[in-house]
C-alpha cells in the first residue's frame, strides 16, 4: 500500500499499557504484532503510547521518560488489572495515575487525527474534543463492564465523537452492541497470524504427544490437570505444558512443564510433533492467540465448553469442545487417528488462512476501519 502523490499520512495515536520488552517477552506481544503491521503499511503516522520495548523504526515512542519509567514498572507488577486484584488500595491509587497519564496524552497529542486505544478503561481518559476513537476490547473488557457505573463512565467517553469498538471476536459483539451500540458502531476485527505459523507441516511422533500453553492460573488451567490425570500418568501419551507462573500452583509429577513459551522453539520442536492443543479454561477469554497459532499450524484443538473457544473450535471439524471427563477423554483418543487428526488439521489451518490471515491482513482491516471513522468525522 503507497500514498498517492500529495496525501499526508494518517495520523494515528495508538495507546497500549502492555508491550513486550524484547524478543523473548510474551506479555503483550500482540500490541507488537499490530503496532508493526500498521507502520509498515506506508500509510500511517503512528505513534505509539505503550510500555518501552523493541519498535519498528517506523513506530514514533509518544510516551516521555517519566511515563515510560512508570509504564515499565507497571508491567513488571503484571499489569494494572493483576494490581488490582493483588492489592486493591494501592491498585486504585495506580489506575488513578493511569488515567491522569493517559489523559495528558492525548491532550499532548491532539493534532493526530483519531484514537485506536487498546482495552475499554484506557477511553476513560478521553478529552471533550470530538476526535474520532477506534477502542480495541478484549475478553477483560467484558469483565470490566459489570463494575459499578463503568458502563456510564465509558459511555460519557465516547459520546459526541465518532466511535467505534472492535472486539477481537464475534461472541462480544451483542454485549458490546447492548451497553454502547446508540453510540459506536460494534465491528468485530479479528487479530492476524504471523506467516511462519502457516508454513508449519507436521508429523505427528509417537508415544502421543500433547500441548497445552496457558498463563499458570487456576481459572486459566481449570480442569487441566483433573480431566488428564487418568490418560496420560501411565506414559502412553505425553502432556507438556507451556506457560509463565502468575500463581502457586502445583504441578504433577507426570506432566512435562517448560516454563514461558518462546515463540521459536514452539514453532521449530514442538508444534511440528504433537497431536494437538489442548485448553481447558474456564478464565473470560477473547479469541486466545495461541488457538489461532495452532490453527495455522494445521493442528486441531481441543477445548472447554466457552464463547471464545467454539467461536474458535469447531466440534468434530477442527477439534473438539468439552465439557465433561467423559468428554474429553473421547476426545483425545479419537484424534489419536494419525488421518483424522490430520484432516481436521488441515480444516483447521484453511480456516485460520481464511478467516484470519496474517498481522497485515488484520492491519487492513484497521484501516478500513479508520476510513470509516473519518468519514463519519467529515460528515458531523
Amino acid at each position: 500500500m503507497f500514498l498517492s502523490r500529495g496525501e499526508r499520512p494518517l495520523r494515528v495515536l495508538f495507546t497500549s499499557t502492555s508491550y513486550p520488552l524484547d524478543a523473548s517477552d510474551w506479555r503483550g506481544l500482540f500490541i507488537k504484532h499490530i503496532s508493526t503491521a500498521l507502520a509498515r503499511s506506508g500509510l500511517i503516522n503512528l505513534r505509539q503510547w505503550a510500555p518501552p520495548g523493541d519498535r519498528d523504526f517506523c513506530v514514533i515512542d509518544a510516551s516521555t521518560e517519566e511515563e515510560a519509567e512508570w509504564l515499565a514498572a507497571l508491567m513488571h507488577r503484571g499489569g494494572i488489572s493483576h494490581w488490582l486484584r493483588a492489592k486493591p488500595v494501592s491498585g486504585i491509587s495506580a489506575a488513578i495515575k493511569l488515567l491522569r497519564m493517559l489523559n495528558t496524552a492525548y491532550r499532548r497529542n491532539k493534532d493526530v487525527d483519531l484514537h485506536h486505544i487498546n482495552w475499554l478503561q484506557c477511553a476513560l481518559p478521553l478529552p471533550a474534543d470530538g476526535k474520532p476513537v477506534l477502542v480495541t476490547a478484549l475478553g477483560n473488557d467484558m469483565k470490566l463492564l459489570r463494575m459499578p457505573m463503568m458502563r456510564h463512565a465509558l459511555r460519557h467517553a465516547l459520546r459526541n465523537r465518532p466511535a467505534m469498538i472492535c472486539p477481537n471476536a464475534d461472541w462480544m459483539r451483542e454485549p458490546l452492541y447492548e451497553s454502547f451500540g446508540d453510540l459506536a458502531e460494534i465491528r468485530p476485527i479479528p487479530f492476524g497470524v504471523d506467516p511462519q505459523w502457516y508454513a508449519i507441516r507436521r508429523q505427528p511422533k509417537e508415544p502421543p504427544c500433547w500441548l497445552a500453553i496457558t498463563r499458570l492460573t487456576q481459572n486459566k488451567l481449570g480442569p487441566l490437570f483433573e480431566w488428564s490425570e487418568p490418560l496420560f500418568r501411565s506414559g502412553k501419551r505425553q502432556l507438556h505444558l507451556f506457560g509463565p507462573m502468575q500463581e502457586q500452583v502445583v504441578i504433577p509429577d507426570w506432566i512435562f512443564y517448560h516454563g514461558p513459551a518462546k515463540s521459536r522453539q514452539l514453532i521449530d520442536e514442538w508444534f511440528p510433533r504433537v497431536h494437538g492443543l489442548i485448553t481447558l479454561s474456564c478464565h473470560a477469554e477473547g479469541r486466545p492467540q495461541v488457538m489461532l497459532e495452532a490453527m495455522a499450524a494445521g493442528m486441531p484443538i481441543i477445548a472447554s465448553h466457552l464463547p471464545a473457544h467454539a467461536d474458535i473450535v469447531e466440534d468434530g471439524v477442527t477439534g473438539a469442545l468439552c465439557g465433561s471427563p467423559s468428554e474429553y477423554a473421547k476426545a483425545v483418543e479419537k484424534l489419536e487417528d494419525r488421518d483424522l487428526n490430520h484432516a481436521q488439521g488441515e480444516t483447521a489451518r484453511a480456516l485460520a488462512h481464511g478467516r484470519i490471515g496474517t498481522w497485515d491482513d488484520c492491519a487492513s482491516r484497521y484501516m478500513a476501519a479508520y476510513r470509516c471513522l473519518l468519514k463519519g468525522a467529515a460528515h458531523d
